[in-house]
This record gives C-alpha cells, structure tokens and sequence, in this order.
C-alpha cells in the first residue's frame, strides 16, 4: 500500500498542508516512509467552509440515498481492508492481525448506522384535546471530529458513521502521529460516490485542534483523547454553547473473583491490560483486583503469558505484540516502570519502540501506577479481601470509563456490574465495542455516548413543533 501524498483531503481533493513538515517513521523498524508537510488553520478555515457549503445539499437528500451510500461506504472499507490494515500497521505499530480485525469492525460500524439513516422518526406528544404537538430530529450540521491515533480507522467509524447516518457534514483532525489511513478512507469515500465537503480530514498538530474546535462555523463537536486536550475541548464547546460528546482517559480495574479457572482468567487478563495493542487503549483493564485466595495462582499465569507473548515485526501474521507508537512514547512509559511502585514479576523497559508486557505485582491501591493512565503495556497487580473491598478499589480512581468482572455467580456478576462506577462493564470477556451498544465513559472519562441509538441521536437536534388546532 503506497501512503497518501498529502496528510488531508479537503472537499473531495487531496489538499498540501501549509503546517510544519513532519518525518514519519515506522515504529516497527525506525524507517522513513514519508516526509509532508501537516495541515494548518488555513485548511481547518477551507474543510469547514466545504462542509457548510455541502451540508443542505447532504441534509435534504432523500434518507434512503443516503442510506445507500452508507452501505456503499462499508462495503468499500471490506474491499480495501487489506491497504487500510498495512497503512495502520505502518503509522502506529498495530499488529496487522488487530489492524485487520479493526477494519473489518469499522466496516460494520458503517454498515449499522447505513441502516438507521431511514429509521430517524419523531412522535407526538399528548397534550391536549385541541393540539397538534409533535417532535422530529434534525442533524446538527458541521461535526468537528477528533480522534487518536490508537486505532485510527475504529475512531474514525464511531464518529463519522453515525454523523453522517444522521444528515451532517464531518471535519475530521486525526492525529498528527497517524493520519494516512484516515486520508485514505477520505480518498476512498470520495471515490464511492459521498460529495465533496462532505468528510474532509485534516490532518494536524494542536494548532489545527483548536482552530477546529474554536471555529464559529462548528456545530458539534466530538473528541477521543486525553484529559487535558479534552478539558480545553470542553472548555472551548462551553465558550460557543456548542455540544461535545467527550470520550477521555481510563485506568479500568479488571476483578477476578475466587470461583473462576486462574489460568485461563490470568492469561485473558494479561492480554487485555498489557499485550493487546500494546496496552495503548483507553478503555483496556490495565489495574487487575484479584481476590486473596487466588492471588498467586492468577500472578503466575499473567506472568506465564506475558513472558509467553510474541513480541516483533507487526507486519508478521505471528506477531502478537508490536512496537508502541513512537520513541517519544517508550521513553515516557520507560519513565513510568523506572519509578512504579510495586513488585515487578514480568517485562521491563525493553529497547527501541519494544516493551515487553510489564506486570507489577502487590500495587498499592493508592499509588500513581493504579491511578494514573500509563497508555503502555504496564499491568498493575493488586489483592483484595471480599467484595465489598474490590468494587470499593475499583471505584477508587477518579476514571469511570471501564470495568470488568470475572466470576461464575451470576449474582454477583449483576451485582457487581451495578455498583461498578463505569459506562461500560464487561463480565466474563470483552466485547469490543458493537455498533449496536452505547459506549462512554463517567467520571473523568468524558461526557456523551457513541453506539446505538443513543450514540445516534448524540449528532440530532429535538424539535417540537405545537400546533393549536
């Protein structure tokens, strides 16, 4: 797959930027696959000037058009999985196995809100004899849309797909680490039928964030991030009373109960918070609660599979670990382990882009590994008593993003999925994010949902209409 030439695509065209020149380098390896210039405030200022000129035109279209193109748009990701996979792979290091599963997962996140894009009726409301009121959905209009670089195309997917399924025009910033594989579905769409202004990706530094989210022609905004862009995003919504859906940092507790096999529950929870993409996912469980009684017999299978992951080229179909994003990152994770507290049973800081999936063991419930998100292949260890303590130690941080619940008692599982101060738990596995189900985040985890109707509706306006007959 040949990258992009250009880091945007603005109104259906591939635009040079006019930012700062940028070296783009595979983390797998330290090799220079381009040299381009990102974007700046000039094409924030021309991608959102497109997308206001696109968006009663987009708006008016007849909804099962618009559904049509929709399908069309996941049936062209399913065809083009295997380029978009290897330029994930090349710009942040995932293993092409994940990269490709990724893609295939934003192709149905297309494909779900394809079908909801005729289904967005309104109702009326009984309010007397006499009176016509009713209530209809309209979309919000220019989205400002900004995502990480973790997983380009699936943060791409839950914001653009449900977006477009409800009538309004995208402006896309991915990050300035990784932007081609999100230039390369502009580039696609356009050539699947979607009219000019109606996605355009910019892709910049923060100076293009806050152009975009600042720009009095931004109707909506909804940013995946980290807690201090996210507050200035948020800060910045508030200054325009503007909408943001705000999906923002975790540091999500796993719990292993004493009723469940600990080889098996040790080495699931040793690839969800530490080898699976390199630990660099918000909502992965990187603190894991583990009940007294099994401590050690769930510590050596962590660690057994943690010594036991392959680790190397993430372009090996084999490899099921991979580089983390860049130098920059490994050092500041390196810096973490350096002062972590706690036993260190596994890993270490490795070399290059590489660390190994590193697991400390007897973590103080209180200290900055358990409270504070590393976005590494770091796991932090730590027993509980009963109950009571594990959802209290779970609770203990000031994120709400995730939670998981390993047990076999069906009561429990409920119970303690309840109390969970969380957006989304899981019970007993993962779910990776379905388009069907809503996803976000309490607490200092962010604001809003995406999936589902819920997620749906986050890009509509509410209408009533009353009429006196």
């Amino acid at each position: 797959m040949d990258t992009p030439k250009a880091t945007s695509f603005v109104a259906g065209s591939p635009v040079d930027g006019t930012g700062a020149t940028r070296t783009y380098r595979h983390p797998g390896d330290g090799s220079v696959f381009a040299d381009l210039a990102l974007a700046g405030p000039a094409e924030v200022d021309t991608a959102v000037a497109s997308a206001r000129e696109a968006f009663p035109a987009w708006r008016a279209l007849a909804p099962g058009a618009r559904r049509d193109l929709l399908f069309t748009l996941a049936q062209t990701i399913r065809a083009h999985a295997g380029d978009l996979a290897a330029l994930v792979t090349r710009e942040m290091g995932m293993p092409i196995r994940a990269s490709t599963a990724g893609v295939g997962q934003a192709a149905e996140w297309f494909a779900h809100y394809a079908g909801w894009a005729d289904k967005i009726t309104g109702g009326t409301a009984p309010v007397g004899a006499g009176v016509h009121d009713y209530v209809g959905y309209s979309p919000r209009g220019v989205v400002a849309a900004i995502i990480p670089w973790n997983g380009p195309v699936v943060a791409l997917a839950l914001k653009v797909a449900p977006a477009l399924a409800a009538g309004n025009c995208v402006v896309l910033k991915p990050s300035e680490l990784a932007p081609f594989s999100s230039v390369h579905l502009a580039e696609l769409f356009a050539a699947a039928g979607l009219p000019p202004g109606v996605f355009s990706v910019v892709g910049g530094g923060p100076d293009v964030g806050r152009r975009l989210v600042e720009h009095p022609d931004v109707d909506m905004i909804s940013f995946t991030g980290g807690n201090t862009a996210g507050a200035a995003v948020a800060a910045a919504a508030a200054a325009r009373h503007v909408p943001a859906v705000l999906e923002l940092g975790g540091k999500s507790a796993s719990i292993v109960f004493d009723d469940v096999d600990p080889a098996r529950v040790g080495k699931l929870a040793a690839v969800l918070g530490c080898i699976q993409n390199s630990g660099q996912g918000c909502f992965l469980p990187t603190r894991l609660l583990v009940a007294r009684s099994v401590y050690e017999p769930v510590l050596d299978a962590v660690v057994a599979a943690a010594n036991k992951a392959r680790i190397g080229d993430p372009f090996d179909p084999g490899t099921a670990m991979g580089p983390v994003v860049d130098l920059v990152a490994a050092q500041r994770i390196r810096g973490v382990i350096a002062v972590a507290d706690g036993r260190m049973v596994a890993g270490g800081p490795g070399e290059g882009c590489f660390i190994p999936p590193t697991v400390f063991a007897d973590v103080d419930p209180a200290s900055p590994l358990a409270q504070e998100e590393v976005f590494g292949p770091v796991l932090a260890v730590t027993p509980f008593d009963d109950e009571e303590e594990a959802v209290a130690l779970a609770n203990g941080n000031r994120y709400g993003l995730a939670g998981y619940v390993w047990t076999s008692d069906l009561s429990r599982a409920h119970r303690v999925a309840d109390r969970l101060e969380a957006g989304y738990v899981s019970v007993n596995g993962l779910a990776g994010l379905p388009p069907a189900a809503p996803f976000g985040g309490w607490k200092a985890s962010g604001q809003g949902v995406e999936g589902g109707l819920a997620g749906l509706r986050e890009y509509l306006r509410t209408k009533n209409v009353h009429v006196q007959l």
